[in-house]
């Protein structure tokens, strides 16, 4: 199969293209170079193997001739991270949003009609919580005055106790809690309004905590993984907010690579968007990265500093049976192995 991967230069995209062509499928790469993840504009030596198109998603004279040579798309290129701040918001809106919309209807015009995209945890906001008392409940929001006081945990609405977290599914209620957060959603609602009006088909892979070789460094945009392994190469302590015991599912790269492999080969949904999990199923706190990564490096130990950025969760670990039944995904690299395999990789500047 001839594949278009959007933002194929960069970190999960290049990974896709790798794991598409040891596949014996033909992947194509389209990237625009953002500064965002990448620092300059020389095609990393990872793309050297593929067709590569050095061009704007927002480009639809650029896309039609390029989606015209293949037969599916699988949609990395955007805006990711939490960003600087509000300012940023009109720029993951033209990126993401505005971009995907573009994708598609130039897909609607070639008559391409299988889409894997990538969407993200951050689409569920919180994740889902159970109350001694009240069983499964929204949480609360948490407020500021508790976060300095160092009571991290969502209230109960009902009672106010601390909630303990479960893993979350597909299923669950969506509120995001960022502009990059809202921008995936909203990518989530246009392709499967496209699905809808085509007849098309759409896997949507909401990414957890992904992390491994060729992930962009020293920018706001970039992951907790990456920022730690920042600090560590310069002899500083990584800094763990809150008091670190936040959960996450950190789900390799090459892991996501193969969901999204395996997206590509199985039938999409007749005119539907469905939407599943990608994460390791191993959910870890963040002090655990942090320490693992430490250990690996022979730096110092993290340091714990308290507070909070907005828009930040408490805890999103993820269910990964979803995937597992209608995709045959199940993660390969355990959390020890790939993070301190990380603590070397190659990451990009």
């Amino acid at each position: 199969m001839r594949v278009l991967v959007t933002g194929g230069a960069g970190f999960v995209g290049s990974h896709i293209a790798d794991a598409l062509a040891a596949q014996g499928h033909e992947p194509v790469l389209l990237d625009a170079f953002l500064p965002a993840a990448h620092a300059g504009a020389t095609v990393p030596s990872w793309c050297e193997p593929y067709p590569l198109v050095r061009a704007d998603i927002r480009d639809s004279a650029k896309l039609t001739e390029v989606l015209s040579t293949v037969e599916a798309v699988c949609h990395q290129a955007a805006m990711v991270g939490h960003g600087v701040d509000p300012t940023d918001a009109p720029d993951y809106a033209l990126h993401n949003d505005y971009g995907t919309a573009v994708l598609l209807a130039t897909m609607h015009r070639v008559g391409v009609k299988r889409l894997v995209l990538a969407s993200s945890m951050v689409v569920y906001g919180e994740g889902r919580y159970r109350c001694a008392e009240h069983g499964v409940v929204r949480p609360a929001q948490r407020r500021w005055e508790d976060i300095e006081a160092g009571r991290f945990e969502p209230p109960c609405p009902s009672c106010a106790e601390p909630l303990a977290s479960e893993l979350i599914s597909e299923d669950a209620p969506l509120e995001p809690r960022s502009t990059y957060a809202a921008t995936k959603l909203a990518q989530e609602h246009l392709a499967a309004a496209w699905a809808r009006q085509t007849g098309g088909g759409v896997w949507a892979l909401r990414y957890h905590n992904v992390y491994g070789p060729r992930m962009p460094r020293d920018t706001p945009y970039a992951g907790v993984a990456s920022m730690f392994r920042s600090s560590l190469a310069r002899g500083e302590a990584p800094r763990l907010m809150e008091d670190g015991a936040q959960r996450r599912d950190f789900v390799h790269v090459t892991d996501v690579a193969l969901a999204n492999v395996l997206a590509l080969e199985t039938e999409p949904p007749t005119g539907a968007l469905e939407a599943v999990n990608v994460c390791s199923g191993d959910p870890r706190t963040v002090g655990e990265l942090a320490v693992e990564l430490a250990v690996a490096h022979g730096g110092p130990m993290p340091e714990v500093v308290g507070g909070a950025r907005p828009g930040d969760v408490r805890h999103i670990v993820a269910d990964p049976a979803k995937a597992a039944h209608l995709l045959g995904f199940k993660a390969r690299t355990t959390f020890t192995s790939g993070v301190h395999a990380f603590a070397t990789d190659p990451l990009r500047t």
